[in-house]
């Protein structure tokens, strides 16, 4: 782990902190559709203006050109400021837009990278399909070449956002005669093709978040095509690389506040019973230093991330130790928040949405890959183990 204590990093700190405390909005987040869509492109824009956009992008596409370091100091300060992570948004910051910097052509970088950042664009991610989830190599939605376009059809599942997303980074079968991770495509998407259905699905929360989407003959020019034809699998992992890497940061540092928030109650709220707090039961107490030693882990792992991150370009399979610990870990946490406060935590709304971010916490051990295709991940690709048996 290399990481560089100076004053110019506290000084940054207190910058990130102050532009912040000024600028986070108040107004209440909308939940879902367009008009969530619209308050997380608004702040983004605001953003842009202020200068806090893209903080390590390049500066040439419109970001700060900042180290990975300075990023993971924002993201810190971000939720400690209590801004909300933005949903809609989420795609075409931590996965097409880096993406495009490391794979993307010189009029891909230009046309979608300040875009992004002024958030004039939204995306969505087409890579999973029915039977192609953590499998990610089965997918076979199809591409044929015509001309200089590519013709899709085919559908893809559990695509976040997608109702009002512009444009989609979209995994594509485009030689079936090839080994599975060969023959595949990344290609641009623009979501306003003729062609395209998407179908809203909703989930456990109650909200529609996702959908499934089907091609029916759409024609996406060969100009969109990222990175080499048939070489879309490399393109992919370095997409999900960057989730893996540094995306969840802001969502790790409000578990570390839910922990902290879930202690403050467990002081404060006293068992009619006994008269006593709570946290006075040794057991209660003893869970809840776990958890709390537990977020301090993740932290730990996430800065060797970082420190990674801070020598390569693109993110290796490491990330997928970070991911892994969080996905697991968010669970082991709301699920604490609804034992220890009882029937009296299902009654709560508001910011903090205590049955919403109980049900939404399963998602993370499932979604860029699911707990198990981690692990294998991490013991083959981290760890050197041998492969365990694959699919023809």
């Amino acid at each position: 782990m290399k990481l560089i204590e100076d004053p110019s990093l506290d000084r940054f700190r207190d910058e990130c902190r102050a532009w912040l405390n000024d600028n986070v909005p108040r107004n209440a987040r909308p939940s879902e559709g367009l008009e969530l869509r619209a308050y997380d492109m608004a702040w983004q824009r605001t953003q842009f203006e202020g200068g806090w956009a893209g903080v390590s992008w390049p500066k040439a596409f419109g970001g700060r050109g900042l180290s990975v370091l300075e990023q993971l100091i924002w993201h810190e300060e971000y939720a400690r400021a209590g801004a909300r992570t933005s949903a809609s948004m989420f795609v075409a910051l931590s996965h097409a837009g880096p993406t495009l910097i490391v794979q993307g052509s010189e009029d891909q970088k230009s046309r979608h990278l300040p875009a992004i950042l002024k958030g004039e664009e939204t995306w969505c991610q087409g890579f999973s399909e029915p039977g192609a989830g953590s499998d990610l190599a089965a997918l076979k939605t199809r591409a044929v070449i015509d001309g200089d376009h590519l013709v899709v059809s085919g559908t893809k599942i559990w695509t976040s956002y997608a109702q009002g997303a512009d444009y989609q980074e979209l995994l594509v079968r485009t030689d079936p005669d090839l080994p599975r991770h060969r023959g595949i495509s990344w290609v641009i998407c623009d979501m306003t093709l003729p062609g395209i259905e998407v179908r809203p699905i909703t989930t456990m929360t109650g909200y529609a978040h996702f959908a499934q989407i089907f091609y029916d003959e759409v024609r996406i020019p060969m100009t969109n095509l990222v990175g080499q034809l048939n070489g879309g699998w490399g393109v992919a992992m370095t997409t999900l690389g960057f989730e893996r890497g540094t995306g969840t940061i802001a969502h790790q540092i409000e578990l570390a506040n839910t922990v902290e928030r879930l202690i403050t109650t467990a002081k404060e709220t006293y068992d009619r019973a006994t008269g006593k707090s709570l946290f006075a039961d040794a057991a209660v107490a003893s869970r809840l230093a776990v958890l709390r030693a537990e977020v301090a882990a993740l932290r730990s792992l996430t800065v060797a991330s970082v420190s990674r991150g801070m020598r390569e370009e693109i993110p290796g399979a490491e990330g997928n130790i970070p991911a892994l610990y969080f996905g697991e870990l968010t669970r082991r946490v709301n699920g604490a928040v609804i034992d220890l406060l009882g029937p009296g935590a299902m009654a709560r709304g508001g910011s903090h949405n205590l049955p919403k971010a109980y049900l939404e916490s399963f998602k993370w051990a499932i979604g860029g890959g699911t707990s198990e295709i981690r692990r294998n991940t991490i013991g083959e690709r981290v760890l050197g183990l041998p492969k365990g048996p694959r699919a023809i």
